[in-house]
């Protein structure tokens, strides 16, 4: 099953590459997206129950920290998946584009190497979240990049390959932080004697068991290295600036999934470092560290959020707020942990909920500009209606899932005594709070363009997966599963909540 989990995305994905043609890769997408969400669904109920299930001599070994990440990207790939019928066919019928900020001409890239690299990304992704191999997990996130960087250059534009090589360059520097990291670490629990138990080296629970023998310098400076290199793939300021561009030049689905899935993927790596640094004794260190740069990357988000023109950069910037609730909310411990890990769940579901509707608002619209676009209560209502619920969510309002986890995050800051953390943490959510409004409300409200034709009817396949992540974000801040919440427990309980 676990083998299954990363070959049958990889080999749909070689499929299409080689044989694909429209038809094969438009109904492949779903196809590959169910059977993976059910594999991903059994191996996270299984994970939930204790049970250890393991294979390649357990180079594949997910924990419940990994099984939820697993379970999150297959979700929103099963709903990106669905929505990529309808986009698709949208984007064959249009033919040539003219890019709407400078007029110029181009093409896309060829539709089945666009969903042959969103199977490569799924492969990788599930990689990364079932491995507790240090090494196998860096590949796997190096295999994110390479896979994905073809889907932010799907729109052949100068803009689009201006973007793809910053994500190339900034990801690929931070990954290179993280191999140094990940070679610290072995430096760390190196013996002169030469009788270092070595059976199981580089497993996250073999560096767990044997915290404690770990030469404490080594062990800072690796995390060090974890926090940067991976705390750029996550979104984390300073080094969050692919972010914004990426978002902006890619597909409205490739976002999605980005945001939704790729963020925690790279997250999972840096959390992996914190782990080890707990069992160590050395939690007040990496706890500290991720608090400072997650409240850094909420003023960071909160600068750029106000007077935001474009709404995809908007939604970029926003994720880096959110990664910087995360990273606040591990750092804190304790309750709070508990309070990140929904918090990770809600994120990634109206995230990519909101970005597969800035979808539809740039294909109505043609523009990226929130000033241009107005009045979507009467030219596209039903995604104005989803629109402005999107952004109540992530801006944490109740009774959304976002408000709980928030919340969650906020009483723990209280019970570890972090009052000056929390009452800056509630200042910052207060600005972004006002800076998303602004901006979503004036595209919602005002008059019809006088320009604008009748309002077509929306199709389905592109309202009905960001309506399914809503209501389930809006089901999570009125009732949480005792099985979920029980889930949510044991990945807190592997980083310190």
């Amino acid at each position: 099953m676990l083998i299954a989990l990363v070959l049958l995305p990889f080999c749909m994905g070689v499929v299409m590459l080689l044989w694909g043609r429209a038809a094969l890769c438009r109904l492949g997408l779903p196809a590959v997206a169910v059977a993976h969400t059910a594999l991903a669904c059994a191996t996270a109920c299984r994970v939930a129950q204790g049970e250890t299930i393991s294979a390649l001599n357990d180079m594949l070994a997910p924990d419940a920290l990994g099984a939820l990440f697993l379970l999150l990207a297959s979700l929103l790939f099963l709903a990106v998946s669905v929505y990529a019928v309808s986009y698709l066919r949208e984007e064959e019928r249009i033919g040539e584009h003219t890019n709407i900020l400078d007029h110029g001409h181009f093409t896309n890239a060829p539709e089945r190497r666009f969903t042959a690299c969103l199977c490569f990304f799924l492969a990788s992704m599930s990689l990364v979240t079932i491995t507790p191999h240090m090494g196998v997990q860096w590949v796997g996130i190096e295999a994110t990049t390479l896979s994905s960087a073809p889907l932010i250059y799907f729109h052949r534009h100068k803009n689009s390959l201006e973007a793809t090589w910053k994500y190339l360059i900034i990801c690929s520097v931070g990954i290179a932080l993280a191999l140094l990291g990940n070679i610290l670490l072995s430096v760390a629990f190196y013996r002169s004697d030469g009788v270092t138990e070595t059976m199981g080296m580089d497993q996250v629970g073999w560096f767990v068991r044997h915290a404690a023998q770990g030469e404490p310098t080594w062990l800072k400076a690796a995390f060090v290295f974890l926090l940067a290199g991976y705390g750029a793939k996550m979104g984390l300021a300073p080094l969050h600036n692919w972010l914004p561009d990426a978002h902006s030049q890619a597909p409205s689905l490739v976002s999605a999934l980005l945001s939704g899935a790729l963020l925690n993927c790279a997250m999972l790596g840096m959390l992996r470092g914190h782990q080890i640094m707990l069992a160590a004794g050395l939690g007040g260190l990496s706890g500290s560290m991720l608090m400072f740069f997650g409240l850094f990357s909420l003023a960071t988000a909160a600068i750029f959020i106000v007077g935001q023109g474009h709404y995809k950069r908007m939604l970029a910037y926003s994720s880096v707020e959110h990664m910087g609730i995360l990273a606040l909310g591990i750092g804190t411990g304790g309750l709070a942990v508990f309070g990140a890990m929904l918090h990770a769940v809600c994120h990634s579901l109206i995230k990519c909920m909101l970005f597969l509707l800035s979808g539809n608002i740039l294909a109505r619209y043609h523009t990226y500009s929130s000033y241009d676009v107005r009045g979507m209560r009467w030219t596209m209502p039903f995604t104005g209606a989803l629109w402005t619920a999107g952004f109540l969510a992530v801006a944490g309002s109740p009774p959304f899932g976002v408000f709980v986890s928030e919340l969650l995050i906020f009483k723990g800051m209280l019970a570890a005594d972090a009052v000056g953390w929390a009452i800056a943490y509630l200042v910052l959510l207060a600005v972004i709070f006002v800076g998303l409004s602004v901006a979503v409300l004036r595209m919602v409200q005002g008059n019809r363009p006088i320009d604008m034709p009748k309002t077509p009817r929306e199709p389905l396949l592109s309202v009905l997966p960001p309506l399914v992540l809503g209501m389930v974000v809006l089901l999570l801040g009125l009732w949480i599963p005792d099985s979920l919440k029980h889930f949510l427990f044991c990945a807190a309980a592997l980083i310190g909540g």
